[in-house]
């Protein structure tokens, strides 16, 4: 299951007490106060690892508390801390403080950790307390209560390149094609319910050349105001420096080619405009069917009247795939001026 969103309530471990206590051991008339400090509480620490993709731990657990320290003792024995509880997390996970609205940590990498909760400090024995005028201080300090917050987790895929389109263009099957994913197949819309992540290798791999690649599903027109799965999965592609739009020849009426770019387009630019303005690769999917090869020539001007470069393929049987990922490769690293 893919969970992409939970809300969770975080308790730091209390501080334990500090200790009244007084060294009484035969033949010594003044011992004097030996009461220990109490231990520090557990922190809670989220940490970004990288064999998890999902936030699905999150689901049936709600509240995390990490242990408390524990008491002081006499002879000045201090009480031992609390663990801290170290909370994993998918590479990619934005932590807010769901009651401000705020965001702590935006932990984008794998190894990347953030303290959301401290825990309380443990209080003072009496040792502590001795003074020329006191000599048998009966005071010590309780320990401070640990922090206690509710979050708000929200996972954004990481990946280099982001897969649109309209449902049923084929994007599993391109998907399927360039990697080892293996999202589900079939010829109807909403297919795909969950992003999918693969990782696409050039050639024989022989240079290390390979990017990852996130299929979003769900993409049709008011995806920004939540029609269809969009809504849900349109911040999967903020974090990717391409994108790759795949189209068809769709026999829906109202639909061509031309017009689902810009519709597409547009409900980018709603989401958020800094998305419409990332480098685009315009893919004609299905070029294995008879009608859109033969209409491939004519869409190819109409596109490049809009300075638009649309590029041919079938994901099916696999034609065109090769300089489409020698054409990706380039816009993810661009040669270097000499």
């Amino acid at each position: 299951m893919f969970v992409d969103e939970a809300n969770i309530h975080v308790k730091a471990g209390d501080g334990g007490n500090g200790c009244v206590s007084f060294r009484r051991e035969k033949y010594i008339p003044k011992g004097g106060p030996d009461g220990g400090d109490g231990g520090n509480g557990g922190s809670i620490v989220l940490e970004a690892v990288a064999d998890k993709d999902t936030l699905l731990d999150f689901a049936g657990k709600h509240h995390w508390r990490a242990k408390r320290g524990e008491a002081g003792m006499g002879k000045k024995m201090f009480g031992p801390g609390g663990e801290d509880l170290i909370i994993k997390v998918p590479p990619g996970t934005l932590v807010f403080d769901a009651d401000h609205a705020i965001l702590l940590a935006d932990l984008d990498a794998a190894g990347k950790r953030v303290v959301v909760a401290r825990g309380g400090k443990g209080g003072r024995g009496n040792i502590h307390f001795k003074t020329a005028w006191n000599q048998a201080p009966r005071q010590c300090e309780p320990g401070t209560p640990g922090e206690e917050r509710t979050l708000r987790l929200e996972l954004k895929l990481l990946a280099d390149v982001g897969l649109l389109g309209f449902p049923n263009v084929g994007k599993s099957t391109f998907i399927s094609a360039v990697s080892r994913a293996r999202p589900k197949v079939a010829d109807y819309p909403f297919t795909t319910l969950v992003p999918h992540l693969g990782v696409v290798v050039i050639g024989d791999n022989v240079d290390g050349r390979q990017f990852v690649l996130a299929d979003i599903p769900g993409l049709i027109e008011g995806a920004a105001d939540g029609a269809g799965l969009g809504h849900r999965f349109l911040r999967h592609v903020e974090r990717t420096r391409v994108l790759i739009h795949l189209l068809e020849i769709s026999p829906e009426p109202g639909r061509d080619p031309l017009s689902d770019f810009a519709v597409l387009n547009k409900e980018l630019k709603r989401y958020d405009p800094e998305l419409a303005r990332r480098p685009q690769i315009v893919v004609l999917n299905k070029l294995d069917v008879t009608e859109v090869r033969d209409a491939y020539p004519e869409l190819k001007k109409k596109f490049a009247k809009k300075k638009v470069k649309l590029l041919g393929v079938s994901a099916a049987t696999r034609v065109g795939l090769g300089p489409l990922l020698e054409d990706v490769w380039k816009v993810l690293h661009p040669p270097a001026d000499v």
